[in-house]
This record gives structure tokens, C-alpha cells and sequence, in this order.
């Protein structure tokens, strides 16, 4: 099954007044997010990863821990999700929407089983048909070297002993998501070369594209 019949589940009679900032680890999700919620006053919903009690056990044993894993990330954002919309300017680092990537990824690749994938896809679509589309779904594209060179810089452990090629197939597996991805309006932006976090005129770049971006679908409301 690939995205789009997965995605094609969800209720689109309305959308949540929700925005989503989706990319490869590393890519500054969390950075733009905060930046956002510090400029606009949206209410933040970070992506559970400090306090998982899996997730640094999976990078050193990725087929023991992907099931698990992603089990914990699905329930997580399930929850998040539903909050999330009962607020009025709620805004998401990574989503249930998103969520299926990794899983897939990892069915494919071997690292979790196709007995697993299937229990796992039979549960995100139960979840997904009570989900609204978001507002506007922000995808931060990159290469995989500037990913990678981030993911140093971070400095988690767990994620350096990662070799390139996931990190490769990761990136493969997001393009192909979001060039599926029809649920909502979509701001694809590459940052490879803005460094939106310190660069004020890279800021104002990526703020005024947002902004642009909800003008054009309150417009178009």
C-alpha cells in the first residue's frame, strides 16, 4: 500500500485550524517551530523525543526496537493530534500525518517485519479516519549532507552511530511522501543554503513565505 491510499483515509470534511513543520531529522523542525510560536503566538507540540524510552535503544538495535517504536510515536501524536485541534493556533513539530514514513521505510529496508507493518498501517488508518486534515502542512526539504552535517552538530549520540545510508533512504522515503501528499495546503521549502535561525534576512524570508502561504488559503476560504 503506499501513502496515498493510506492518506486517502482521512476525514476531510474541514480541516484543524493546525499548522505542521514535517522534515528529515535534523533539518530544524523545532527551531522554525519556536520561531513561529515566539513571532505569531501559536502554542507549540513538540515531537515526544526526550522523554522516549525508546528511541536511543532503536538506533543501536533498529530490528529489535522499530515496531515498538513507531507503536509509541503513533499513540503519541494520536493524542497530540486531538489536543492540538481543540485549540485555536496550535502548532506541531512532526504529526501522525508523517507518521507512516519511518514505518514503511523500516518494513522495507527489512528492519521491521511485514506482519508488523501490516498491524501497524491496520492501526494508523483506524486512528487517521477521526483525524482532520491540518491547516497548512510545512515540509523543510534538504540534502542529505546538510542534514547529516546538522545531525552532527546536535550531537546525540544515538543519532551519529547512524551510517549515511538510512539517512539516505529517509530522505527518499520523505520526498516520496510529500510528493504524494494532497491532504492540505503544502509549503515545500528547501534550506539548504538559509540559516534561518541566525540569518535575520533568512528569517524574514521564511516568515514572509509563511505568511504568504496563509493569506493565499484564508483567501481561498
Amino acid at each position: 500500500m503506499n501513502y496515498k491510499d493510506i492518506l486517502d483515509k482521512i476525514n476531510r470534511k474541514g480541516c484543524w485550524n493546525v499548522i505542521v513543520v514535517d522534515g528529515v531529522v535534523g533539518v530544524g523542525k523545532t527551531t522554525l517551530m519556536n520561531m513561529l510560536v515566539n513571532e505569531m503566538g501559536y502554542k507549540p507540540f513538540l515531537e515526544p523525543v526526550v522523554d522516549n524510552p525508546i528511541l536511543d535503544k532503536f538506533y543501536y538495535d533498529r530490528e529489535r526496537y522499530s515496531f515498538s517504536l513507531q507503536i509509541f510515536f503513533l499513540n503519541n501524536r494520536f493524542r497530540m493530534i486531538k489536543e492540538a485541534a481543540k485549540m485555536n493556533n496550535a502548532i506541531l513539530d512532526r504529526s501522525i500525518y508523517g507518521d507512516l514514513i519511518f514505518a514503511k521505510m523500516l518494513m522495507e529496508n527489512g528492519e521491521m517485519s511485514k506482519e508488523e507493518y501490516n498491524l501497524y498501517a491496520d492501526l494508523f488508518e483506524n486512528m487517521i479516519e477521526h483525524c482532520h486534515p491540518p491547516k497548512l502542512m510545512i515540509y523543510l526539504e534538504t540534502s542529505v549532507d546538510a542534514a547529516i552535517k546538522k545531525i552532527n552538530k546536535r550531537g546525540r549520540d544515538y543519532e551519529k552511530i547512524v551510517e549515511r545510508e538510512y539517512w539516505e533512504r529517509l530522505n527518499t522515503h520523505y520526498n516520496e511522501y510529500f510528493n504524494q501528499y494532497s491532504i492540505s495546503p503544502i509549503l515545500k521549502i528547501n534550506v539548504d543554503n538559509i540559516d534561518f535561525e541566525k540569518n535575520s534576512e533568512d528569517r524574514k524570508y521564511i516568515f514572509d513565505l509563511i505568511n504568504n502561504k496563509l493569506k493565499e488559503i484564508e483567501s481561498n476560504n
